[in-house]
């Protein structure tokens, strides 16, 4: 398995548990409770995203050849 793939088995779920310490139950409309778990899903990934771009950025730009 490649590095990235590795990262983001690890991040995403470090991602969605961090994300359930958010009170965001006061920016979500009544009734949208489906809307509303996609965007945290979509959050979610966009978020594991950078997470896993900037481990892997770090990790490549700071070994020592």
């Amino acid at each position: 398995m490649g590095l990235k793939v590795i990262l983001y088995i690890v991040m995403l779920p470090l991602v969605i548990y961090s994300m359930g310490s958010i009170n965001y139950e006061k920016f979500i409309k009544a009734n949208k409770v489906i809307q509303a778990r996609l965007l945290f899903l979509f959050i979610g990934l966009g978020l594991t995203y950078l997470s896993v771009n900037f481990m892997y950025d770090l990790f490549i730009n700071t070994q020592i050849y």
